[in-house]
C-alpha cells in the first residue's frame, strides 16, 4: 500500500479491509451539504452584520470553517470522500481553492508525504513543520489571526505567486513529474486571477468585505484550525519507517472531528490511506492492540508535546516518543 515494502504494516482481514475502503457518495454529500450550510449561514451573519461590532464574532466563525477546508481538500485528494471520481475531484478543485493550495503541485508532494513520511535525507518531504529555533516563532504566529502574514514570503499564497511567474519551488521540481509542471504554472494563475479580480471588486464597490469572504479567511480563522490541524506530525523522530513513531492520534470533541474530517484518528489514516476517514475509527477498533493510544484529549496532547517541539527545534534528536 505504501511505495516501500519496509514500511510497518498491521495485520488485518483483507476482506474486511477491502469492505471499509468502500466509498459513499451519500456519506460524502452528507459531509458537504452540513459544511457549506454552517459556512453559508456564518458568512451570512458576517454580511448583515457589517460594519456592526457583531461582524468581529462572526467574520471568526465563518473564517475558522472556511479554514477548515484544508480537511475537505485532504479527504478529496485521496478521492475517499465520495465514490464518483468526477465529484470528488470537483470538490478537490473548489477546497484546493479556499485553502489556498494549487492542487496539482499538492495532489504530487502529498503523495510523496504519505510514502516517505518526514523523510529528510535524500528526496525531503516538504510537509515537514519546524527544524530550526527560527521556525519556532513563525509556528507560533500560526496560532494568531492574520499572524501567518508577518511571514508573508511563507504562505502558501506567495508559493503561487511564485509559480504564476513560472519560478517553480524546490517542492514542485522534486515532486511533480515534467509534464505537469506548466499545468501547475497555468492554474496558479487561475488563482491569481480569481484573487485580484476580487480584491479590484473590492475596490469598485469601496468595501473590504468581498476581501475578508474570500482572500482572509485562512488567516482570520487560523487559531482554531491551526490547534487541531498541526498535530499530526508534531516533535516525532525524522527518518523512521514506522508510522507508530512519526504520527499522532488524538481524541476530538464531535465538533472539532467533523470539520477535521475524522483526521485525528491520523495513523490509521497513514497506515490505510485508501478508507474513507468515516471508517477510520472502524479501523481503529480492528488494530488498537498493534497501536500506540491515542492523546485522550487536544490540551492533552499540546501539554505533552509542547515541550519537546521548543527543545527539538535547538536538538533534532529531542524527540517526543509516542507510547
Amino acid at each position: 500500500m505504501l511505495a516501500d515494502d519496509t514500511w510497518f504494516k498491521p495485520e488485518i482481514d483483507r476482506k474486511t479491509l477491502k469492505e471499509l475502503s468502500r466509498r459513499s457518495n451519500w456519506a460524502g454529500a452528507k459531509h458537504f451539504l452540513i459544511y457549506f450550510t454552517a459556512l453559508i449561514f456564518f458568512g451570512y451573519l458576517a454580511v448583515i452584520s457589517w460594519g456592526s461590532p457583531w461582524f468581529a464574532l462572526w467574520i471568526f466563525m465563518y473564517s475558522t470553517i472556511w479554514a477548515y477546508s484544508p480537511s475537505n481538500w485532504h479527504e478529496t485528494l485521496h478521492r475517499t470522500a465520495f465514490k464518483s471520481r468526477l465529484t470528488n475531484d470537483i470538490f478537490y478543485y473548489i477546497s484546493s481553492f479556499m485553502g489556498n493550495f494549487e492542487p496539482i503541485r499538492w495532489r504530487w508532494s502529498h503523495t510523496f508525504h504519505h510514502s516517505h513520511t518526514l523523510q529528510t535525507h535524500d528526496d525531503y518531504d516538504f510537509e515537514i513543520q519546524v527544524e530550526r529555533p527560527t521556525d519556532l516563532i513563525q509556528f507560533f504566529c500560526q496560532f494568531i489571526p492574520f499572524g501567518q502574514l508577518l511571514y508573508p514570503h511563507k504562505t502558501l499564497q506567495a508559493e503561487i505567486f511564485k509559480h504564476a511567474f513560472g519560478n517553480l519551488t524546490k517542492v514542485v521540481e522534486q515532486n511533480a513529474p515534467a509534464e505537469d509542471k506548466n499545468k501547475i504554472i497555468w492554474n496558479s494563475r487561475f488563482f491569481v486571477f480569481i484573487w485580484t479580480s476580487i480584491i479590484g471588486f473590492s475596490f469598485i464597490i469601496e468595501s473590504w468585505l468581498p476581501i475578508f469572504l474570500f482572500i482572509l479567511p485562512n488567516y482570520v480563522g487560523a487559531p482554531l484550525n491551526q490547534i487541531v490541524n498541526i498535530t499530526q506530525h508534531l516533535a516525532v523522530p525524522f527518518d523512521v519507517k514506522d508510522h507508530r513513531l512519526s504520527t499522532h492520534n488524538i481524541r476530538l470533541n464531535p465538533i472539532l472531528s467533523f470539520l477535521y474530517y475524522h483526521m485525528e484518528y491520523h495513523l490509521e489514516h497513514h497506515l490505510f490511506p485508501t478508507v474513507p476517514s468515516y471508517n477510520l475509527p472502524k479501523v481503529h477498533e480492528l488494530i488498537k492492540d498493534q497501536i500506540p493510544k491515542a492523546h485522550p484529549s487536544l490540551f492533552a496532547f499540546w501539554k505533552s508535546v509542547l515541550p519537546f517541539l521548543i527543545k527539538q527545534a535547538f536538538d533534532p534528536n529531542h524527540t517526543y516518543s509516542i507510547k
